[in-house]
């Protein structure tokens, strides 16, 4: 905080001292501001009032930075390997891969850039300053410490500023506290422990005056202020790797282990038992093209790009490819409140009078004269002006009022606009006097009290007592409504009480995300109770709110713990929503953070996936996250899950598939070096197998229909890696079959007689077939899929008849003969192929089958135990 010293008495913050107190602190007089000279002195003291980045890698480093991955080393690898064996297109098209990959990286990097520049925006280009007394306009980047500033609606505070004379202002503070309604400023001094959302007496860089005037003395600047301060946590906060990226790098690094390993290990042992090196070396470098999943990379990033088609087609923009899958893994989602859970839009539920509560609706007659007050007692239009008084209006309407026949036929002859000091607004209409604001203001220069129907009483000050208590008790904003009459006392008309109401779609969504095994949690800048009205609105479990004084308060040991078992957080500052993330992340948790403000930026930007919101939300938020929400409903948060855990799905379904088809290959040229005998499958037709299957059989898994019964599975755990121990038996199983088929047709075709060529060629088309076979089990990974056939997909029925095109290419075209030392073969091969293809599909249903019963046993017993 730019604070300037010397001799000024005063200590502790800003907020705190009274505003004599500030000036003197400040060395300025808040009648003359500061000097020109004195204002240059602290401009080149202090630096200009922008919130300036620190500087980050440049353009090159952040381009280089793409290839720094294990599955694209991998990648690499194998267009080397496909270069130097003549392959030269099947290595542009993998050096394509690689750059693509490359440029989408290069340009998502700049995230936290962007929401940096999001908060310099927020910074007005001009403000008005008293400079030797005279209020000027100067650029907002020469404000300095001790600088006066005048305030007005419609105005950007250009910084954080101690006020010092307060005109009915109101500033709209909910991008920095989430403050769902303007706060009502004052000149006083508060508690030095108060948070920023209850010092009314501040006023904070970038926040909006949305009503009055006020003067001000600049406390701090640029990255001083409370705005800095986000900036700075924002910068800080750092991105977190997705369970995807960071299980794929484990995954590609483990691969690259293993291929390196046994290719050498084969080496050794070819040259050892006497084959040529050079002859070996060839050998090695087809099966290390074998194992290499070319393909992986590129299907991942399919699956993703279509996950963000389908996610958009939801409302919801998806700016980072892995976010597609994190979302579908979350076990965790920190929801803010206003304009995310709620409508962002005061509206009246509850209107009291004699002790009678009624709602709008059926206010009309009974409770007419506290209608009218409302809109008389009004500055603002039904669609413009402060949220409270169009929520007023709104309630008129709602018991079949006309507010302009109200207006026209009562016109408003004085006007005492509202005070902070006195909480009230007064207006006189034809000799009657309306007075609407705090209740205990009101209710204090009032005797009676008006009666549903339209009777008079003395006032009961208990009773309303009792039914204030309940309705703020619900987190209700409770205005009271009198009226003064010429002759007679003032009575009280009634009260009117109003809530920021939950969006109806959101309560389904936080119903299905719970059930779902997602845990949400509320975390807002409103108040306490504020905050347990909503929740239990919308179906958190609301029993426990812990405020952001709370948290700071408690044990470090503890914090993880009670965060972990608390659904609603209030009263909470941008630094306390990081804590909160990371709190979760410490214990396992994949965290998504949704918000709209510039207070949810750091949050947003730390969170396993930050989910903001398009049309209400700030564009600091917009761009720390990596998706957008374009209609600002909570209800495509649950949509987006859905999507997640269909590309996951469809990601695992792929993977199970590539594996052992690629583990195969290189063990088909393993067993040939071990037996000492010719290679049934040359490089080339290693390579073929590998481009054309991972493009029109793998690539199928993309668009595979998302599972029935996707919402009632519990998160999958964090910690699973993508090789599970059921992944790793399928793909021995198959590759296995894959082997003994390759050979097995390889060996016969000699036997009977057919060239080596026709040999390979038959060797080739079993591989293919039974992949093609293996691939229809896979639609359905972890049960027969006879009994659970997802449905129809054209892509599918596509993939397989390209595939069975492109191998009667590969069999029967002399150019392709030629290139791939293939031949064409008769019927008798594909006999085998077909038979190859049927006997591989019944072997893995078998497997599925027998396992699945298996477990469907273990969870039975499970459920029996006493224990369970």
């Amino acid at each position: 905080m730019a604070v300037l010293p010397a001799s000024a008495s005063a200590t502790g913050p800003f907020h705190a001292l009274p505003a004599s107190a500030v000036a003197e602190r400040l060395a300025v007089d808040p009648g003359r501001g500061l000097s020109d000279s004195e204002a240059e002195t602290r401009l080149r003291r202090f630096g200009e009032n922008v919130v300036r980045e620190p500087p980050g890698p440049g353009p090159l480093r952040r381009l280089l930075a793409q290839f720094h991955d294990p599955l694209i080393h991998v990648l690499l690898l194998a267009g080397v390997v496909t270069w130097v064996f003549g392959g030269h297109v099947d290595a542009a098209v993998i050096a394509g891969v690689v750059l693509l990959n490359a440029v989408v990286g290069f340009v998502q990097e700049s995230r936290a850039q962007r929401a940096l520049d999001a908060l310099s925006a927020m910074v007005p280009v001009e403000a008005t300053a008293v400079r030797d007394g005279v209020p000027r306009r100067i650029p907002a980047a020469r404000l300095v410490p001790g600088d006066v500033v005048e305030l007005a609606a419609g105005d950007r505070v250009p910084a954080d500023v101690r006020l010092v004379a307060v005109n009915r202002a109101e500033i709209d503070e909910s991008a920095l506290t989430g403050e769902s309604v303007p706060v009502v400023k004052s000149a006083g001094p508060v508690a030095a422990d108060a948070p920023v959302a209850d010092r009314t007496g501040s006023a904070y860089s970038g926040t909006l005056v949305t009503r009055g005037r006020a003067r001000g003395l600049v406390t701090a600047t640029g990255g001083a202020t409370q705005l800095g301060g986000i900036q700075h946590l924002v910068a800080t906060a750092g991105a977190v790797a997705t369970p995807l990226t960071r299980k794929l790098a484990r995954f590609s690094r483990q691969l690259s282990v293993v291929i390196v390993a046994v290719s050498a290990a084969a080496f050794v042992l070819g040259v050892v038992r006497g084959t040529p090196a050079p002859e070996m070396f060839t050998a090695v470098v087809a099966l290390a093209v074998g194992a290499i999943p070319e393909g992986l990379p590129a299907a991942v990033a399919i699956v993703l790009a279509i996950g963000v088609v389908r996610m958009s087609r939801r409302g919801a923009i998806v700016r980072h490819l892995p976010a597609v899958e994190t979302l579908g893994g979350t076990t965790v989602i920190c929801t803010d409140k206003t304009g995310t859970l709620t409508r962002n839009r005061m509206t009246v539920t509850t209107l009291a009078a004699g002790g009678v509560l009624l709602t709008p609706a059926e206010a009309g007659s009974a409770l007419r004269e506290c209608l009218v007050a409302g809109v008389l007692c009004n500055d603002a239009e039904l669609e413009e002006g402060d949220p409270t008084e169009i929520a007023l209006l709104g309630a008129a309407i709602a018991a079949g009022l006309d507010p302009a026949a109200i207006r026209a036929a009562a016109p408003r002859t004085d006007t005492v606009p509202f005070e902070s000091e006195t909480r009230t607004m007064t207006t006189v209409h034809k000799g009657i006097t309306y007075v609407k604001g705090a209740v205990e203001e009101v209710v204090a220069r009032c005797t009676d009290e008006l009666l549903p129907g339209g009777g008079i009483r003395a006032l009961d000050r208990k009773a309303l007592a009792r039914v204030h208590d309940t309705l703020t008790g619900r987190g209700l904003r409770v205005l009271a409504f009198a009226r003064i009459t010429p002759g007679t006392t003032p009575a009280l008309l009634g009260l009117q009480a109003m809530h920021d109401p939950p969006r109806p779609e959101a309560v389904a969504a936080v119903a299905a995300c719970r059930s779902a095994g997602i845990d949400v949690k509320m975390i807002t800048g409103d108040h306490a109770g504020t905050a347990r009205a909503v929740a239990g609105e919308v179906g958190l479990a609301s029993g426990r709110v812990l405020t952001g004084a709370e948290l700071a308060a408690l044990p470090e040991e503890e914090f993880d713990a009670a965060v972990a078992g608390t659904q609603v957080f209030a009263r909470v500052s941008p630094g306390q929503k990081l804590d909160l993330v990371r709190a979760l992340q410490r214990r396992g948790h994949v965290v998504a953070m949704t918000g709209d403000g510039v207070n949810d930026a750091p949050a947003l930007r730390r969170a396993d996936i930050g989910v903001a919101m398009g049309s209400g939300g700030t564009d600091a938020a917009r761009q720390a996250a990596d998706m957008i929400l374009t209609d600002d409903d909570f209800a495509s948060i649950e949509a987006a899950v859905r999507v997640g855990r269909g590309v996951f799905d469809n990601l695992r379904k792929f993977i199970a598939w590539t594996l052992p088809a690629n583990i195969g290959e290189g063990m088909v040229v393993l067993v040939a070096i071990l037996l000492g005998a010719t290679l049934p499958i040359v490089p080339v037709q290693i390579l073929w197998i590998n481009m054309t299957t991972a493009v029109f059989l793998g690539l199928t898994m993309a668009f595979e229909p998302t599972e029935h019964g996707i919402m009632r599975r519990p998160p999958r755990p964090p910690e699973r890696p993508l090789f599970t121990g059921s992944l790793l038996r399928r793909v021995v199983l198959v590759s296995l079959l894959l082997v003994v088929a390759a050979f097995a047709a390889y060996r016969l075709q000699l036997a009977w007689g057919a060239s080596v060529a026709e040999a390979r060629t038959t060797a080739i088309n079993v591989f293919v077939g039974v992949q093609a076979a293996y691939l229809v089990s896979c639609r359905v990974p972890d049960r027969p899929v006879l009994r659970a056939w997802p449905g129809h997909s054209r892509m599918f029925v596509l993939g397989l008849g390209l595939t069975a095109g492109l191998q009667l290419l590969l069999t029967y075209v002399p150019v392709l003969n030629t290139g791939f030392h293939t031949a064409p073969v008769g019927v008798s091969s594909w006999l085998w192929v077909l038979g190859a293809a049927v006997a591989a599909f019944a072997v893995v249903e078998t497997d599925k089958l027998l396992w699945h019963r298996l477990g469907t046993a273990a969870r039975r017993r499970v459920r029996a135990s006493p224990s369970a």
